[in-house]
């Protein structure tokens, strides 16, 4: 560091120590105010301009420094210099001190931090470059972040000095009115409509301020469109999908008017390529293992025949059987303007409808994008040339590929693989992360995988993918392990490494929106037009069916009567469940992420192979694993792998949402024999691990003497002894 950069550090040290060391913060309270009023009168009325001076140096010093005092030196420049000469002296020296703090800030780290992270602060960077003036106006209107901080910060960036000096002026005016308004009241010291309506205006300031300053962002976005003087609609939504037929059923039922536009099918990914014919498959493939295990029931011997393209003719009868739950007819019913055709945003307020009869444009209140994602499909090269199936396309098989390369161990690649094993392909199921299914604890991992590897499927984890060849009219699968390269040969390969939101073709880029990897949405899932809406598979963070419905609520509700109340979505417990045999269901956090995160936990785990009802099943593996705080029954994460665990996880889901804990299940009678029992001796893992061996001492020698064969002395000293008993040790995980 250069001299003259130690030189100011350690003026500003040397000022904040003695600061600290001399208790100064004793002159800087209302107290102290209070006790010198008369005298900061007296000196005021024989010397205003020299007490102003001082007034204003004391104030840019504090500020400069970031040292505590502002806000009662504002409060006390109200009283005794009034509002208009209180609110000049504040106003200037308050702009001044965060400018010093700023350039301090500037001068001292600027380099260094830009050096060193200049690359990850490029956005930043440009985003200052650009908005610069208008991000420090609504940090200074709306006080979210401490002023220091604000001043710390913003010195790391490029924002001109002088302009960071008047937007500081400026922005914070209207507060400092508030609070030197306030200090005017204040300074009689006794109770008076003045002081109660200072004091409203204290608590109001920041909510008036944020609608205020909302209303800005509002102009200024929607400068350059022309609103229309009416509108054909209160709602479009673009896209079929779930979250779009949810956000659409809400804005019928309260008697909006919303026009829903599909350019593909009804349903969307989940009823046609998705949920619905997977699960499909999924079952028949289940029989077929269950076939196959006959022994393991008492059946002799069994076998099954059947045809591959007559499995996948029943996932398409499943598609069709449940297609009127998502058709235009029961929306139509219901009061939805159904489109088939492609939707592009215009305006803010217009969006032009193509269809098979020509072109229509509606002028719309609210907007709401609902686009979904598509199979993402990674740059291998030969990739492309090989024709890979992906989960979208993987339905129009009726030959069963003889040998099957799967890319993904993920939940999508993991259950399409466990399918075609059971429909007797040879399956290879390759993933570059060192365990399938990395989201979830290395023993759920082991768990799914072991099981594969029993029903003759090939894992191979940390292979990375490089290329697809042909030789001879054969396909491989070029793959890299420890710097080794080997070949895969292969009939069908099926892509399952993630999906990618739908952000071209319907005027995302014509209207500016963000959109990077999904559509960016705030707190009320609103674009930077806060009438356009994004949920779902295009906005995430979360690509589920179900958190795509919770989030369309929050779309709708925020679309129609968010000039009233908005509210912001919600993602505290969100379950979701792969379905491979055996299944894995999560919901909150796990072990490996509370260790990741540092966050304190107990872990208590119930092995479903003690299970009554999983015994008589045969399905006695697995466990259920609850995740809590140290000595608390709260829950803070589940995870359950064994047969029907997405069903089992149901009660934890509403244990975490209405914030119940494992006392409250444990207290609940559950159906004996049933897989759901596994929930309450969950709880009864945790319940034991709260008893102390003095507990029992006590509950031994009290039951002793209930007998007539121990002393009341026994008792009284177990008592003694449960009184005085330490904080038990934290459990460690265990199987039972």
């Amino acid at each position: 560091m250069k001299k003259s950069k130690l030189l100011v550090f350690g003026l500003i040290a040397a000022a904040i120590a003695v600061f600290f060391i001399f208790d100064l913060k004793q002159y800087f309270s209302l107290e102290y105010f209070k006790s010198q009023r008369e005298v900061i009168d007296a000196y005021v009325a024989g010397k205003p301009l020299q007490a102003g001076l001082i007034f204003f140096a004391i104030y840019v010093v504090v500020t400069g420094l970031s040292l505590p005092g502002a806000a009662i030196m504002t409060l006390g420049g109200g009283a005794v210099f009034g509002l208009l000469w209180g609110t000049v002296l504040v106003s200037f020296a308050s702009s001044v001190g965060a400018t010093l703090a700023f350039l301090a800030s500037r001068f001292l780290l600027r380099d260094w931090v830009q050096g060193k992270f200049g690359d990850k602060l490029k956005p930043i960077n440009d985003g200052v470059a650009k908005e610069g003036a208008f991000y420090l106006f609504a940090l200074r209107l709306v006080p979210a972040f401490p002023f220091f901080a604000v001043n710390l910060l913003m010195g790391l960036t490029t924002i001109k000095t002088l302009t960071y000096y008047w937007v500081s002026q400026l922005g914070m005016l209207a507060g400092t009115i508030v609070f030197v308004y306030a200090g005017t009241q204040l300074g009689a010291f006794k109770v008076g409509a003045g002081l109660i309506f200072a004091f409203v205006l204290l608590g109001i300031f920041p909510l008036v301020a944020k609608k205020f300053l909302d209303a800005l962002k509002a102009k200024k976005i929607y400068a350059k469109w022309q609103r229309p003087a009416s509108y054909d609609r209160n709602v479009v939504v673009i896209g079929g999908g779930s979250a779009g037929l949810v956000t659409s059923y809400i804005a019928a039922a309260v008697k909006a008017k919303v026009t829903l536009v599909e350019r593909h099918k009804m349903g969307g990914d989940c009823l046609n390529t998705g949920c619905v014919p997977s699960k499909a498959l999924i079952r028949s493939a289940k029989l077929l293992s269950h076939v196959k295990r006959s022994k393991e029931f008492g059946i002799r011997s069994a076998s099954a025949d059947f045809d591959f393209a007559e499995v996948m003719e029943r996932v398409q009868q499943v598609i069709k059987d449940i297609e009127p739950h998502d058709s235009v007819a029961r929306y139509s019913g219901l009061g939805v303007d159904c489109v088939e055709g492609e939707a592009k945003i215009v305006s803010p307020w217009e969006v032009k409808i193509k269809t098979a009869a020509g072109e229509k444009t509606l002028t719309t209140k609210n907007i709401v994008i609902a686009a979904g994602a598509r199979p993402f499909v990674p740059p291998i090269p030969g990739l492309a040339e090989a024709n890979p199936l992906t989960s979208d396309n993987v339905w129009n098989l009726r030959k069963l590929p003889r040998r099957l390369v799967v890319l993904g161990g993920g939940p999508i690649g993991s259950e399409l693989t466990q399918c075609f094993a059971r429909f007797g392909s040879q399956v290879t199921q390759v993933e570059m992360a060192p365990r399938i299914l990395i989201r979830e604890d290395p023993e759920v991992s082991a768990l799914v995988t072991k099981r594969f590897e029993a029903e003759g499927i090939n894992v191979l984890v940390n292979h990375k993918a490089k290329q697809v060849v042909v030789e001879n009219g054969e396909k491989f699968l070029v793959v890299e392990n420890n710097g080794a390269d080997k070949r895969i040969a292969f009939d069908e390969i099926l892509c399952a490494v993630g999906r990618v939101a739908n952000l071209k073709g319907y005027g995302l880029e014509e209207l500016g929106i963000p959109a990077q990897r999904v559509v960016e949405v705030n707190e009320y899932l609103e674009t930077i037009y806060p009438n356009i809406f994004a949920c779902g598979d295009v906005a995430g963070p979360y690509q589920f069916t179900h958190t795509a419905a919770h989030m369309a609520w929050y779309c709708a509700v925020n679309a129609l009567f968010g000039n009233f109340k908005k509210f912001k979505v919600d993602y505290s417990v969100v379950p979701w469940c792969t379905f491979t045999d055996p299944e894995v269901a999560r919901v909150g956090i796990n072990e490996t992420e509370a260790k990741e995160h540092g966050i304190a936990h107990e872990v208590y785990t119930y092995g479903i192979d003690d299970l009554d009802r999983a015994i008589a099943d045969g399905e006695a593996h697995g466990f259920v694993k609850v995740i809590t705080p140290p000595g608390s029954d709260k829950i803070l994460g589940v995870t359950i792998a064994g047969e029907h665990a997405g069903d089992l996880l149901v009660e934890y889901v509403a244990a975490m949402k209405h914030g119940f804990g494992l006392n409250k299940i444990l207290g609940t009678i559950h159906t004996y024999p049933t897989l759901g029992e596994a929930n309450k001796y969950a709880a009864g893992v945790w319940k034991k691990a709260q008893t102390t061996e003095q507990q029992l001492r006590f509950a031994a020698a009290f039951n002793e003497w209930r007998r007539g064969a121990g002393g009341v002395g026994a008792v009284v000293s177990a008592a003694f002894g449960l009184l005085g008993q330490g904080t038990r040790a934290a459990p460690q995980p265990e199987h039972h």
